[in-house]
């Protein structure tokens, strides 16, 4: 069969509309509907560049590891080896965190011990961190580190040994948990410190906790860890938990700053008429940009009646790191700080549903200039730039806040290809109803 001109210019149309429709179904040019997650609770977010390295029971076999991220795992009483080389001028920290099964049985005790030493043995500086209550597995995390300093432990260039130890009661879950390991190198100073307590920094003795900021409160989805949390600007701030989950939240905060988060734990809906009180119903931990643990602290809570706990964190300072292992000594790096908020599985037997949480974030002071690096410190992730802050004020991640301008110009790109295939359908009608005219 013969097609006239007026049947190949409508089989031309046709084209090109579905030429327009399959455009416009190209993945990017339109955002997916979300698809419902599971109902289990959700997994810890690993870094996404980590890379797997098996840890060694000797001390001689401990594989290489570098500035950077890394996973492994690890069983009850093991202690797992890794080989650091470090340089003369700069200061390390290497943290680990521990990630039992959400759910899983643990015990008050239950935790890791991490330490770094040098090949002749000598503790360059250790760290240790437990869950603080039964049934309440979660990330922890604490670091271990070298510091420069005059007359100071381990300051020779060479290589040194990193361990993590898992300690478990007999009675607690068996399985192996996770690891994710973090290894941060932090310039050195122009000038070398020399340390000791009269160089710590001043600190007010007892400050006044500030009033509750101003604002509405505003939505905010923790993240599952580290890594993917949101980043949190001073306001009010607003989130969901359910028994057994970990929320991490991160505020950035520059030298001389000092965080005040007031965490309210809102009533919920009760299972049953005589639901019963959970002690240590909720923990929250605090973390440093390094991933050392500052503190932690538990909250009882029964769901008839609302419970808060005040995180009163100290000032930034540089010097602070020569008060030993205290909150003021963990408070020592200018860049993102972490919270997390952590619901005991035992809530399931007093709270139906989740329990509404709202975090009153306050950064007091002005940023002060920093160190003298030798280095560049920010690049190091030891510092708070101005994209850090504005991502923290709408509640983003940095990452999440440079895929805005890419959603941003996907947005116009739909709005593009919606108004080309708007025009194409309106030309194959126009074209259709021609042709049908001429037959």
């Amino acid at each position: 069969m013969v097609m006239g001109r007026a049947g190949r210019t409508m089989r031309s149309s046709l084209a090109a509309a579905a030429a327009l429709c399959a455009v416009a179904a190209l993945p990017g040019a339109a955002v997916a509907a979300p698809s419902a997650g599971p109902e289990d609770l959700p997994a810890y977010e690993t870094a996404p560049d980590a890379q797997r390295v098996e840890g060694q029971e000797s001390s001689a076999h401990g594989p290489a590891i570098e500035p950077g991220f890394y996973t492994d795992d690890i069983g009850p009483g093991e202690r797992r080896y890794y080989s650091v080389t470090l340089d003369g001028e700069s200061n390390a920290w290497i943290s680990a965190t521990a990630l039992p099964e959400p759910g899983s049985r643990v015990k008050s005790m239950d935790g890791i011990e991490v330490v770094l030493e040098s090949a002749d043995g000598i503790n360059c500086g250790d760290g240790d961190v437990s869950f603080g209550s039964d049934d309440s597995a979660r990330p922890i995390a604490d670091l271990a580190g070298r510091m420069i300093r005059k007359d100071g432990y381990c300051q020779e260039p060479g290589v040194y040994h990193f361990s993590v130890e898992r300690d478990s009661d007999e009675t607690a879950d068996a399985g192996r948990w996770p690891l994710e390991i973090s290894f941060m190198r932090e310039p050195g100073l122009r000038k070398q410190a020399s340390g000791g307590p009269s160089e710590a920094a001043p600190d007010a003795a007892t400050p006044s906790p500030p009033g509750a900021p101003k604002g509405e409160t505003r939505p905010i989805e923790g993240g599952t860890g580290f890594n993917d949390a949101p980043g949190m600007g001073g306001g009010n701030w607003s989130d969901r938990l359910r028994p057994g989950e970990t929320r991490f939240y991160k505020v950035p905060l520059d030298w001389g700053q000092r965080l005040y988060t007031q965490v309210e734990f809102g009533t919920a809906r009760a299972r049953g008429d005589n639901a019963p009180y959970v002690s240590g119903a909720f923990r929250v931990d605090f973390y440093n940009t390094a991933r050392g643990r500052i503190g932690t602290d538990g909250v009882g809570y029964r769901p008839d009646k609302p419970a808060a706990y005040l995180l009163d964190g100290q000032r930034v300072a540089f010097a602070n790191r020569f008060d030993g292992g205290t909150e003021l000594g963990e408070t020592r790096f200018a860049g993102w700080y972490y919270i997390a908020v952590h619901a005991n599985g035992k809530l399931a037997e007093s709270v139906d549903g989740t329990v509404p949480v709202v975090l009153r974030t306050t950064v007091v002071g002005e940023p002060e200039a920093g160190p003298e690096y030798d280095g560049n410190a920010e690049e190091a992730g030891f510092g708070v730039t101005e994209d850090d802050r504005e991502a923290a004020a709408e509640g983003l991640s940095r990452s999440a806040a440079e895929s805005g301008d890419t959603l941003r110009l996907l947005g116009w790109a739909g709005i593009g290809t919606g108004t080309a295939l708007i025009l194409g359908l309106g030309l194959w009608t126009l074209l259709a109803r021609r042709s049908a005219g001429r037959a």
